[in-house]
């Protein structure tokens, strides 16, 4: 007879429960102490719950252009918004797409939420246009108000500049009402139009020399200058309706029609010739403080087409008079500065005037990350406050309180004893889905909003469904007459298939909502699978092993009522026994 193999342990035993015990523990502080290590010892928060700014932007491709609403536009568009954003000193932006045509940008609180406006809003392509003519920003042709203007140098230290553009900006502050008048007339009649050539300094194929004096045949242009010198008169900048009308019409190649704010925030209207350099053609700016004369100055750095473009733009530029000589820096239709040349530019420019810190880096943003491949519409702005995102999250954790007191409630009273092994596990799960959603944070950008919160809590269910359905495997085996700790040995591996089946169908499940949304619903779909994660990783090393020692106690071993494994109450059949073979065996040697 072959001798038993005393070695061999049931199927699902688990010989040291406490090393799987100790695993999970060193795990737990690892991850606390690195959650104290780098000073991130509360989750971040979404806009939701910490309050901010969500700007929702459009896309749209504009008739003969090139620029499509495609993957590769929106993406490109993303970041430049996203460093433009983070620009203003904003760390915890979030900008992404949405669909195939909408952008959300997320700004936290702590943020001016109209300066962020601004340079997210701002999403139209930028250009540098020479200026024909400037005026008050009324509807009648009156002087411009007289404010300090911005001037365009080379970066070095040139007083006589400074004086020529002082004296430049005063006989332009002091030219009567008629003499801005007739201004407008003569620089849209101008035949040579050195500052509004192309780019090339070729004249168009159209075009023909003139007799000098003989006035020009084309009937369509004259009309076309005498509308637009209509429109100017007739503009008054301070109309946000009459701004708007102007941003969606100006085209680059085109003689347009601009407003902008002066140094003094008075409203100026410009007539501006077409665009000789765009934002592709910078290569960088910035706003900086000029140490040597205490003032605060934008410098700009071109590429090298962009510095061959500039150089001769600036060239023509320099030798006009005011306000013939500035250039003006055109972004979503709107002039953001129009400084004036006193010479010629090439690769590296710097503008300085009366910026004050926010003026400067704000108008260095938009120069560095102002060219967009398409064009964006404010679709919508949603503000939360600080005092709305702490009752929501305030409302989500009592929320998530209820849930969990029932689903402790319905345990103790159903499982008793059992409650116990089930309630230290949430609490396992629970710090851990803490420990990691604070240390994820810096180092993905996870941010807790609502839906997140909404994940946590269905998590409960969850993880509690796991526990529900190893109980009831071990009771099954207490039914059919087995001890507990075989029974405890014997319902793993049965519970461990079913709760690795119904995990894999919630994290699947995850996986796809994830991929598939975008914007908040992507932290539920996101919390839910890290959680479902979590509960693997919770029942196999901390439930089941703390099952094995609780196994081994006089409280649950013996059966008693609120163990919640009494076998009497379970309906238990009497103690399975293994059917012995009786072997006679002969003692008188003659019988054998």
């Amino acid at each position: 007879m072959a001798a038993p193999n005393r070695g061999r342990r049931p199927a699902g035993a688990q010989g040291k429960p406490g090393r799987t015990l100790v695993l999970i523990l060193i795990a737990m502080v690892a991850l606390t102490g690195g959650m104290f290590a780098t000073g991130d010892t509360t989750p971040r928060l979404g806009i939701d719950l910490a309050g901010g700014t969500t700007i929702t932007l459009k896309a749209k491709a504009e008739p003969g252009k090139e620029s499509a609403v495609n993957e590769t536009n929106m993406n490109t568009a993303v970041g430049i918004i996203e460093r433009r954003v983070n620009g203003l000193g904003v760390s915890e932006a979030e900008v992404q797409t949405q669909g195939r045509e909408h952008i959300i940008v997320n700004i936290p609180k702590g943020t001016d939420s109209e300066q962020a406006r601004e340079q997210v809003g701002t999403t139209a392509q930028l250009f540098f246009r020479p200026v024909l003519t400037v005026a008050a920003g009324g509807t009648s042709p009156e002087p411009a108000p007289s404010a300090s203007k911005e001037s365009a140098t080379d970066g070095k230290k040139d007083d006589k500049a400074d004086k020529d553009a002082k004296s430049e900006e005063s006989a332009s502050a002091s030219a009567s009402p008629t003499a801005q008048g007739r201004a407008v007339t003569d620089a849209l009649k101008a035949p040579a139009a050195d500052p509004t050539a192309s780019a090339s300094g070729s004249p168009k194929s159209s075009e023909s020399p003139k007799a000098e004096g003989s006035p020009a045949p084309n009937a369509s242009g004259d009309a076309e200058m005498s509308a637009l010198e209509k429109q100017f008169t007739a503009l008054n900048c301070q109309d946000e309706k009459a701004r708007a009308a102007l941003g969606d019409s100006t085209r680059p190649e085109k003689t347009a029609i601009a407003c902008g704010k002066n140094s003094a925030g008075q409203w100026e209207k410009y007539i501006l010739g077409p665009a000789e350099v765009d934002g592709k053609d910078v290569d960088d700016a910035k706003g900086q403080l000029d140490q040597q004369r205490g003032m605060w100055i934008v410098t700009m750095d071109f590429t090298s087409s962009g510095a061959k473009k500039f150089q001769k733009i600036t060239s023509k530029l320099s030798q006009q008079q005011s306000p013939q000589n500035q250039f003006a820096i055109v972004l979503d239709g709107e002039v953001m500065s129009a400084p004036q040349v006193n010479q010629t530019l090439s690769a590296n420019a710097e503008i300085s005037g009366d910026f004050n810190q926010d003026s400067a880096q704000n108008l260095g943003n938009m120069l560095s990350y102002g060219a967009l491949p398409l064009t964006f519409s404010e679709e919508s702005v949603t503000t939360v406050s600080a005092a709305l995102g702490g009752e929501q999250l305030l409302a989500g954790l009592i929320a998530g309180a209820i849930g969990l007191v029932l689903v402790v409630i319905y345990l103790v009273v159903y499982y008793r004893g059992l409650a116990m092994i089930a309630i230290l596990s949430l609490l396992v799960s629970a710090a851990l889905t803490y420990s990691l959603m604070a240390l994820l944070g810096p180092a993905i950008g996870f941010a807790l909003n609502l839906p997140a919160v909404c994940g946590a809590i269905v998590a409960i269910g969850i993880t509690a469904d796991s526990f529900i359905v190893y109980f009831e495997r071990v009771r099954d085996e207490i039914r059919e007459g087995r001890t507990l700790r075989p029974a405890v040995e014997r319902a793993w591996p049965r519970a461990r298939r079913t709760i690795l089946v119904s995990d894999f169908v919630s994290f699947l499940a995850a996986a796809v909502l994830f991929v598939v949304t975008v914007g908040k619903v992507q932290g539920f779909a996101f919390t839910l699978g890290l959680t479902t994660l979590l509960d693997v990783v919770v029942v196999f090393f901390f439930t089941k092993p703390l099952m094995t020692l609780a196994a081994r106690t006089k409280f649950f071993s013996s059966g008693r009522p609120w163990s919640g494994l009494d076998p009497k109450r379970l309906g238990a059949k009497p103690p399975l026994r293994r059917s012995r073979r009786t072997t006679v065996v002969p003692t008188d040697p003659k019988e054998a």
